[in-house]
């Protein structure tokens, strides 16, 4: 749970290092809703590039910016709809942008939506402690760009075979990058580091993505309030909801579901992961390319009671997608087959883990046969610019992306299937819920008495952390005037 017990004597202290930085901090209302940020912090905005480090960035934390690299201010949900000319599917598909966010993917909010309550009540310290950062890529890097902004140093943990410029950016900017054994499924990996710097250091609070419920309550209202109103501007009179789509990962981005189910009744909540680790589809294990998405265990802030389906996808497959989306001559297959050129050219907006959402996405479609009328949420976590490198290495593994190549890997995208879903029923999703203990119970110290009340009082247990976050808003204003009283 999140914990808003109050340390008034550290929350003193907080507020005057926050005046002292020229630290103001959005409320998850503002988040929803940018127009409601005063005018004098947009026309500073207006004055700075997206992902400066500079305080005011702080209320860039929105699905909501517009989508300039400096000096933009704000306007309506980022969002595209996939044509049925790359989906080959009737159903239409709605994918949130990440891209404009502050560090390009909108992990810099989960992160913000762990920090802010542990700040605001003055159970953490940000000119006395360092904040850690536990990630497969994102996740770390917004954690640590979070941190500058409040003036506190952080530590980034992420696997080794993450991408080259994620090291680059966080050389920048984190006071220290750890890198663990591995790629993204080395989860324990990092867990274990964890352990090893509470025993060796006294100076650092750990924010763990994986356990901290900040992250899906960031998501459930802020992601799902953006997905909701790219519904509504999108949705006709014959319209439904059929699905969101989110990979598992943290678990985090899932949540945007938790809140779309709740309004859009009979909706349905697949969860994407790389069909080389099956760990929800088939208790597996293993090594993949999809970057940024944790497996090889469940993490505590799943809801596997409000999960419908699992659904496994080739890592091979969203290489080869990232080639045909991002090199010319994929580009232009993609405009031989009707995809408008624009709209091609724009496929840089999907980054390794959001083509994998997108082939998900269209495996749900197709297993429940929808129609034209039948809509699909899903994320695009980030973009292309983090993943630059990985082209040159395909080119250099693979050699040249060739007219054939294309056309091939076009074909591959076309004939995307429903093998590897599986529709869960009660008992599935209680034996994905079960997983959860060997990991957080006899690994990482947590209680079996909340492990129960996940599943067994679940709507009274999920139910409570989701309704933090007025309460949360409300000790971000008191906080807010103890800056200006400071």
């Amino acid at each position: 749970m999140i914990n808003l017990k109050r340390n008034e004597s550290k929350i003193l202290q907080n507020a005057k290092h926050c005046k002292k930085n020229k630290v103001k901090l959005p409320t998850f209302e503002q988040m929803q809703n940018p127009e409601k940020i005063p005018e004098h912090i947009k026309n500073e905005l207006k004055k700075i590039t997206l992902w400066e480090s500079d305080p005011n960035n702080l209320y860039r934390i929105t699905w909501k910016n517009e989508p300039l690299a400096k000096g933009g201010g704000f306007g309506d949900v980022n969002y595209i709809v996939i044509p049925k000319e790359i989906s080959g599917v009737n159903a239409k598909i709605i994918a949130l942008v990440g891209k404009w966010f502050p560090t390009g993917a909108h992990k810099v909010g989960a992160t913000y939506g762990c920090l802010a309550p542990a700040l605001v009540t003055g159970q953490f310290s940000p000119s006395k402690t360092k904040a850690v950062w536990p990630s497969t890529g994102n996740y770390c890097r917004g954690g640590a760009y979070v941190s500058s902004l409040l003036g506190c140093d952080s530590i980034a943990i992420l696997p080794e075979n993450m991408s080259r410029e994620r090291f680059e950016w966080l050389e920048k900017l984190a006071g220290e990058v750890i890198a663990t054994p591995g790629c993204e499924s080395n989860v324990k990996e990092i867990f274990d580091k964890c352990w090893e710097l509470r025993k060796d250091r006294k100076d650092i609070q750990i924010f763990n993505q994986f356990e901290e419920f900040g992250n899906p309550l960031w998501h459930y209202h802020v992601t799902g309030k953006a997905a909701e109103e790219a519904l509504l501007e999108e949705m006709g009179p014959r319209s439904k909801l059929a699905g969101c789509i989110s990979a598992s990962g943290s678990a985090g981005s899932m949540a945007f579901g938790y809140y779309l189910k709740e309004r859009y009744p009979g909706s349905k909540l697949a969860v994407a992961e790389a069909l080389q680790c099956p760990t929800l589809l088939n208790n597996g294990f293993g090594d993949h390319r999809i970057e940024g998405i944790g497996d090889k265990h469940v993490p505590w802030i799943h809801d596997c009671r409000n999960t419908d389906m699992i659904i496994g996808v080739d890592d091979e497959v969203t290489i080869r997608l990232l080639r045909l989306f991002n090199e010319e001559s994929g580009r232009d297959c993609l405009e031989h087959y009707g995809v408008d050129r624009a709209f091609a050219e724009g496929l840089d907006r999907l980054g390794i883990s959001c083509i994998g959402n997108l082939v998900a996405a269209i495996k749900f479609s197709k297993y429940f046969e929808l129609t034209e009328d039948d809509f699909v949420v899903t994320i695009l976590t980030d973009s292309m610019e983090l993943y630059g490198s990985r082209i040159d290495e395909l080119i250099e593994e693979r050699g040249q992306y060739t007219n054939i190549d294309s056309h091939k890997d076009f074909q591959l995208l076309m004939d995307t299937g429903i093998d590897n879903l599986l529709e869960l029923t009660h008992y599935e999703k209680k034996r994905i819920h079960n997983l959860k203990y060997f990991t957080w119970i006899e690994q990482q110290g947590r209680e079996l008495d909340e492990l129960n009340k996940q599943w067994y009082e679940h709507d009274e247990y999920w139910g409570d952390i989701f309704s933090l976050a007025p309460k949360i808003d409300k000790l971000i204003v008191e906080f807010n005037n103890l800056i200006d009283k400071s």
